[in-house]
Protein backbone atom coordinates (compact mmCIF):
# COMPACT_ATOMS: atom_id res chain seq x y z
CA UNK A 1 0.00 0.00 0.00
CA UNK A 2 1.54 3.30 -1.06
CA UNK A 3 1.65 6.38 1.12
CA UNK A 4 -1.31 8.67 0.60
CA UNK A 5 -0.24 12.19 -0.24
CA UNK A 6 -2.83 14.90 0.28
CA UNK A 7 -3.13 17.02 -2.78
CA UNK A 8 -2.84 20.76 -2.31
CA UNK A 9 -6.05 22.67 -2.56
CA UNK A 10 -6.65 24.34 -5.85
CA UNK A 11 -6.82 28.07 -6.19
CA UNK A 12 -10.44 27.63 -7.13
CA UNK A 13 -11.05 25.97 -3.78
CA UNK A 14 -9.63 28.95 -1.98
CA UNK A 15 -11.66 31.34 -4.09
CA UNK A 16 -14.87 29.48 -3.21
CA UNK A 17 -14.28 30.04 0.47
CA UNK A 18 -13.52 33.74 0.30
CA UNK A 19 -17.03 35.00 -0.54
CA UNK A 20 -18.51 32.91 2.31
CA UNK A 21 -15.97 34.32 4.75
CA UNK A 22 -16.70 37.84 3.62
CA UNK A 23 -20.45 37.26 3.98
CA UNK A 24 -19.94 35.89 7.50
CA UNK A 25 -17.89 38.93 8.45
CA UNK A 26 -20.69 41.22 7.32
CA UNK A 27 -23.40 39.50 9.36
CA UNK A 28 -24.92 41.48 12.19
CA UNK A 29 -23.63 40.35 15.59
CA UNK A 30 -25.99 38.26 17.68
CA UNK A 31 -26.50 38.86 21.39
CA UNK A 32 -23.90 36.29 22.45
CA UNK A 33 -21.20 38.02 20.42
CA UNK A 34 -22.32 41.44 21.58
CA UNK A 35 -22.02 40.61 25.30
CA UNK A 36 -18.92 38.40 25.03
CA UNK A 37 -16.64 41.20 26.19
CA UNK A 38 -19.03 42.59 28.78
CA UNK A 39 -19.85 40.75 32.00
CA UNK A 40 -22.39 41.62 34.72
CA UNK A 41 -20.84 42.85 37.97
CA UNK A 42 -21.53 39.53 39.68
CA UNK A 43 -23.85 36.53 39.51
CA UNK A 44 -25.87 34.62 42.06
CA UNK A 45 -26.79 31.02 41.20
CA UNK A 46 -25.98 31.78 37.60
CA UNK A 47 -28.29 34.80 37.47
CA UNK A 48 -27.15 38.34 36.71
CA UNK A 49 -27.39 40.69 39.66
CA UNK A 50 -28.33 44.29 38.98
CA UNK A 51 -26.19 46.40 41.29
CA UNK A 52 -26.13 50.20 41.33
CA UNK A 53 -23.30 52.70 41.14
CA UNK A 54 -23.73 55.63 43.53
CA UNK A 55 -24.10 59.15 42.22
CA UNK A 56 -26.11 62.36 42.47
CA UNK A 57 -29.85 61.90 41.88
CA UNK A 58 -31.44 62.94 38.62
CA UNK A 59 -33.94 65.27 40.20
CA UNK A 60 -34.36 67.92 37.52
CA UNK A 61 -33.54 68.98 33.98
CA UNK A 62 -30.12 70.34 34.95
CA UNK A 63 -29.13 67.03 36.55
CA UNK A 64 -30.44 65.13 33.51
CA UNK A 65 -28.42 67.32 31.12
CA UNK A 66 -25.25 66.85 33.16
CA UNK A 67 -25.71 63.08 33.29
CA UNK A 68 -26.46 62.93 29.55
CA UNK A 69 -23.26 64.84 28.76
CA UNK A 70 -21.29 62.44 30.96
CA UNK A 71 -22.90 59.45 29.23
CA UNK A 72 -22.02 60.80 25.77
CA UNK A 73 -18.42 61.28 26.90
CA UNK A 74 -18.34 57.70 28.19
CA UNK A 75 -19.71 56.07 25.01
CA UNK A 76 -19.63 58.75 22.31
CA UNK A 77 -20.22 56.59 19.24
CA UNK A 78 -23.15 54.46 20.44
CA UNK A 79 -24.86 57.13 22.53
CA UNK A 80 -24.20 59.75 19.86
CA UNK A 81 -25.95 57.60 17.25
CA UNK A 82 -28.90 56.93 19.56
CA UNK A 83 -29.15 60.61 20.48
CA UNK A 84 -29.16 61.61 16.82
CA UNK A 85 -32.31 59.53 16.27
CA UNK A 86 -34.07 60.01 19.61
CA UNK A 87 -33.14 63.54 20.58
CA UNK A 88 -32.66 64.55 24.24
CA UNK A 89 -34.69 62.24 26.52
CA UNK A 90 -37.47 63.62 28.75
CA UNK A 91 -37.06 63.63 32.53
CA UNK A 92 -40.39 61.97 33.36
CA UNK A 93 -40.22 62.05 37.14
CA UNK A 94 -43.01 60.49 39.21
CA UNK A 95 -44.09 61.15 42.77
CA UNK A 96 -41.81 59.22 45.14
CA UNK A 97 -44.53 57.58 47.22
CA UNK A 98 -47.68 55.51 47.07
CA UNK A 99 -49.22 57.23 44.06
CA UNK A 100 -45.98 57.07 42.09
CA UNK A 101 -45.55 53.34 42.70
CA UNK A 102 -49.22 52.65 41.95
CA UNK A 103 -48.85 54.60 38.71
CA UNK A 104 -45.97 52.35 37.65
CA UNK A 105 -47.93 49.21 38.53
CA UNK A 106 -51.01 50.42 36.68
CA UNK A 107 -49.03 51.41 33.59
CA UNK A 108 -47.43 48.03 33.15
CA UNK A 109 -48.20 46.54 29.71
CA UNK A 110 -50.82 49.19 29.01
CA UNK A 111 -50.96 52.21 26.75
CA UNK A 112 -50.51 55.57 28.43
CA UNK A 113 -54.15 56.47 27.67
CA UNK A 114 -55.47 53.27 29.28
CA UNK A 115 -53.27 53.69 32.35
CA UNK A 116 -54.42 57.28 32.83
CA UNK A 117 -58.08 56.28 32.52
CA UNK A 118 -57.67 53.58 35.18
CA UNK A 119 -55.83 55.99 37.47
CA UNK A 120 -58.59 58.58 37.09
CA UNK A 121 -61.27 56.02 38.01
CA UNK A 122 -59.26 54.90 41.06
CA UNK A 123 -59.06 58.47 42.31
CA UNK A 124 -62.76 59.04 41.68
CA UNK A 125 -63.93 55.92 43.53
CA UNK A 126 -61.39 55.80 46.38
CA UNK A 127 -61.35 59.15 48.15
CA UNK A 128 -58.82 59.88 49.48
CA UNK A 129 -56.63 57.57 47.45
CA UNK A 130 -54.49 56.00 50.18
CA UNK A 131 -53.33 52.52 51.20
CA UNK A 132 -56.11 52.45 53.84
CA UNK A 133 -58.90 53.16 51.33
CA UNK A 134 -57.51 50.51 48.98
CA UNK A 135 -57.53 47.97 51.81
CA UNK A 136 -61.15 48.86 52.59
CA UNK A 137 -62.27 48.53 48.95
CA UNK A 138 -63.65 45.27 47.59
CA UNK A 139 -62.11 43.39 44.69
CA UNK A 140 -65.22 44.28 42.69
CA UNK A 141 -64.60 47.98 43.35
CA UNK A 142 -61.02 47.72 42.14
CA UNK A 143 -61.86 45.60 39.10
CA UNK A 144 -64.58 48.10 38.27
CA UNK A 145 -61.83 50.70 37.78
CA UNK A 146 -60.35 48.55 35.02
CA UNK A 147 -57.74 46.61 36.97
CA UNK A 148 -56.92 43.03 36.08
CA UNK A 149 -57.11 40.38 38.81
CA UNK A 150 -53.30 40.30 39.00
CA UNK A 151 -53.07 44.07 39.49
CA UNK A 152 -55.80 43.98 42.11
CA UNK A 153 -53.74 41.46 44.07
CA UNK A 154 -50.57 43.56 43.71
CA UNK A 155 -52.29 46.81 44.70
CA UNK A 156 -53.88 45.15 47.71
CA UNK A 157 -50.59 43.51 48.79
CA UNK A 158 -48.80 46.87 48.50
CA UNK A 159 -51.49 48.70 50.47
CA UNK A 160 -51.57 46.06 53.20
CA UNK A 161 -47.77 46.13 53.53
CA UNK A 162 -47.83 49.91 53.94
CA UNK A 163 -50.72 49.91 56.45
CA UNK A 164 -48.95 47.20 58.47
CA UNK A 165 -45.72 49.22 58.48
CA UNK A 166 -43.84 46.53 56.56
CA UNK A 167 -42.98 48.92 53.71
CA UNK A 168 -42.21 52.62 54.21
CA UNK A 169 -41.93 54.19 50.77
CA UNK A 170 -40.86 57.54 52.24
CA UNK A 171 -37.72 55.91 53.63
CA UNK A 172 -36.57 54.13 50.48
CA UNK A 173 -34.65 57.17 49.26
CA UNK A 174 -32.52 57.04 52.41
CA UNK A 175 -31.53 53.41 51.80
CA UNK A 176 -28.85 51.94 49.58
CA UNK A 177 -30.53 51.22 46.24
CA UNK A 178 -29.98 47.47 46.57
CA UNK A 179 -31.71 47.57 49.97
CA UNK A 180 -34.60 49.65 48.59
CA UNK A 181 -34.92 47.20 45.72
CA UNK A 182 -35.13 44.26 48.14
CA UNK A 183 -37.78 46.03 50.21
CA UNK A 184 -39.96 46.55 47.13
CA UNK A 185 -39.69 43.04 45.69
CA UNK A 186 -40.56 41.60 49.12
CA UNK A 187 -44.15 42.71 48.37
CA UNK A 188 -46.03 40.01 46.50
CA UNK A 189 -46.62 41.06 42.90
CA UNK A 190 -43.78 43.59 42.76
CA UNK A 191 -40.88 42.27 40.73
CA UNK A 192 -37.45 43.56 39.68
CA UNK A 193 -38.81 45.61 36.78
CA UNK A 194 -41.27 47.52 38.97
CA UNK A 195 -38.61 48.08 41.64
CA UNK A 196 -36.01 49.33 39.16
CA UNK A 197 -38.54 51.62 37.49
CA UNK A 198 -39.46 53.09 40.89
CA UNK A 199 -35.77 53.71 41.64
CA UNK A 200 -35.38 55.44 38.27
CA UNK A 201 -38.60 57.42 37.86
CA UNK A 202 -39.53 58.14 41.48
CA UNK A 203 -36.26 58.23 43.42
CA UNK A 204 -34.17 59.56 40.54
CA UNK A 205 -31.34 57.07 41.04
CA UNK A 206 -28.74 57.75 38.31
CA UNK A 207 -27.82 54.10 37.72
CA UNK A 208 -31.22 52.37 37.94
CA UNK A 209 -31.75 50.18 34.90
CA UNK A 210 -35.01 48.20 34.35
CA UNK A 211 -33.37 45.57 32.15
CA UNK A 212 -36.57 43.49 32.09
CA UNK A 213 -38.39 46.22 30.14
CA UNK A 214 -39.46 44.94 26.72
CA UNK A 215 -39.21 48.37 25.10
CA UNK A 216 -35.65 48.81 26.39
CA UNK A 217 -34.71 45.37 25.09
CA UNK A 218 -36.16 46.07 21.66
CA UNK A 219 -34.56 49.52 21.53
CA UNK A 220 -31.18 47.96 22.35
CA UNK A 221 -31.67 45.41 19.56
CA UNK A 222 -32.39 48.16 17.05
CA UNK A 223 -29.77 50.64 18.25
CA UNK A 224 -26.97 48.09 18.59
CA UNK A 225 -28.01 46.19 15.42
CA UNK A 226 -28.38 42.86 17.21
CA UNK A 227 -29.90 39.87 15.46
CA UNK A 228 -32.19 39.05 18.37
CA UNK A 229 -33.71 41.01 21.23
CA UNK A 230 -31.53 40.71 24.35
CA UNK A 231 -33.16 39.18 27.40
CA UNK A 232 -32.86 40.68 30.88
CA UNK A 233 -29.48 39.14 31.64
CA UNK A 234 -28.04 40.14 28.28
CA UNK A 235 -29.29 43.72 28.62
CA UNK A 236 -27.74 44.01 32.09
CA UNK A 237 -24.44 42.92 30.53
CA UNK A 238 -24.78 45.35 27.64
CA UNK A 239 -25.64 48.15 30.04
CA UNK A 240 -22.34 47.79 31.88
CA UNK A 241 -20.76 50.13 29.34
CA UNK A 242 -23.06 52.93 30.52
CA UNK A 243 -22.36 52.82 34.26
CA UNK A 244 -22.79 54.96 36.32
CA UNK A 245 -25.36 56.65 34.06
CA UNK A 246 -27.61 53.73 33.13
CA UNK A 247 -30.78 55.59 34.12
CA UNK A 248 -30.05 58.16 31.42
CA UNK A 249 -29.26 55.37 28.97
CA UNK A 250 -32.66 53.84 29.78
CA UNK A 251 -34.44 57.15 29.19
CA UNK A 252 -32.56 57.54 25.91
CA UNK A 253 -33.42 54.01 24.78
CA UNK A 254 -37.09 54.61 25.56
CA UNK A 255 -36.95 57.77 23.45
CA UNK A 256 -35.18 55.83 20.68
CA UNK A 257 -37.87 53.16 20.81
CA UNK A 258 -40.55 55.79 20.41
CA UNK A 259 -38.76 57.37 17.44
CA UNK A 260 -38.15 53.97 15.82
CA UNK A 261 -41.83 53.09 16.18
CA UNK A 262 -42.93 56.23 14.40
CA UNK A 263 -43.66 58.36 17.44
CA UNK A 264 -45.60 55.77 19.44
CA UNK A 265 -45.21 56.20 23.18
CA UNK A 266 -41.86 54.72 24.19
CA UNK A 267 -42.28 54.63 27.95
CA UNK A 268 -45.72 53.28 28.73
CA UNK A 269 -43.77 51.16 31.19
CA UNK A 270 -44.21 47.92 29.35
CA UNK A 271 -41.84 45.71 31.30
CA UNK A 272 -42.35 42.59 33.36
CA UNK A 273 -43.46 42.94 36.99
Amino acid sequence: MGMHVQKPRSKAGFRKRKPAARRAAKRKPDVKRAIAAVRPRRTRNGQAVNTYHPGPPIDGEAALDAALNALVARDPETIGNILAVAGPPPLRRREAGFEGLVSIIMSQQLSVASARAISARLHERLVPFTPATVCAASDADLKGCGLSAAKVRTLRALSEAMVAGELALDRLGEMAPEEAHRALVAVKGIGPWTADTFLLACLGHPDAFPAGDLALQEAARLALKLETRPDTRALIALGERWRPHRAVAARLLWAYYRAAKGGREGMPLVGKP
